[in-house]
């Protein structure tokens, strides 16, 4: 069966690499991206290369209504949908006595609303097949609740994940559709200077930073039959950093 996944934040990073690994086992891949131009065309040709279907679109998903046409475009586009990944997410680092108020908004619109507007949208789709895998990205240590006195927002939009996987699971189960999260910790994945996590070894008990491959290989174990009768997890890829 060729399965259709639609990929927030994929042009780059993590969403990426989910992409290329789910175009690799057969998937037909909806691609959105808000800003990426450039980097969203080189891996759509990335995808296509793997011989996937793709459809790739600019979309800013922290508006209900571009939420609404990027899902009725890839129906349209690609015939079905059966995963929504919620990768997108970005933050910034601000003192939170510094923070503005656009900067507190900006974190919960681009993090944990479109989580709930694109899940509401797709989860008549999931329910109508009787089968659905949906993927929130939070961030590891976001079910501590300790203080983050320079990222205060995007943490606490990040804890908001975890409460909305978890609703989402126990209302979505019944009908054959998972719903759970990844944490990644500290991942080379392109958003922040090699040495910058280099430094923070010292603090991981693997004494590594991680991979993108680590979370490629959670995702496919996610999206698979064995992980059918997991629901509403938290699975933290951070090599026990945050513990």
């Amino acid at each position: 069966m060729n399965r259709v996944a639609l990929i927030t934040g994929g042009a780059r990073g993590i969403g990426k690499s989910i992409a290329l690994a789910l175009a690799a086992d057969g998937w037909s891949i909806a691609l959105c991206y808000r800003t990426s131009a450039d980097a969203a065309e080189e891996t759509s040709a990335e995808l296509r290369a793997l011989g996937a279907q793709v459809f790739t679109t600019q979309a800013d998903v922290a508006n209900p209504s571009e939420c609404e046409r990027l899902v009725r475009e890839t129906l349209t586009t690609l015939g079905r949908l059966d995963a929504l990944f919620n990768c997108a997410g970005p933050y910034h680092r601000r003192a939170i006595l510094e923070e503005t108020h656009a900067g507190w908004h900006e974190m919960f619109d681009n993090n944990l609303h479109p989580v709930f507007y694109l899940a509401q949208l797709v989860a008549p789709i999931l329910k109508e097949a009787g089968w659905g895998r949906i993927v929130n990205f939070s961030m590891a240590n976001a079910d501590r609740m300790v203080a983050q006195p320079f990222v205060t927002a995007h943490y606490i939009a990040k804890s908001g994940i975890l409460i909305l996987t978890r609703t989402l699971a126990k209302v979505l189960g019944p009908d054959g559709i998972t719903v759970n999260a990844i944490s990644p910790g500290f991942i080379d994945s392109g958003s922040a200077p090699l040495e910058e996590l280099e430094n923070m070894t010292r603090h991981i008990p693997a004494g590594y930073i991680g991979e993108l491959d680590d979370v490629v290989g959670a995702v496919r174990y996610l999206v698979s039959e064995e992980a059918r009768y997991i629901n509403g997890a938290n699975l933290q890829i951070s090599g026990g950093w945050g513990l």
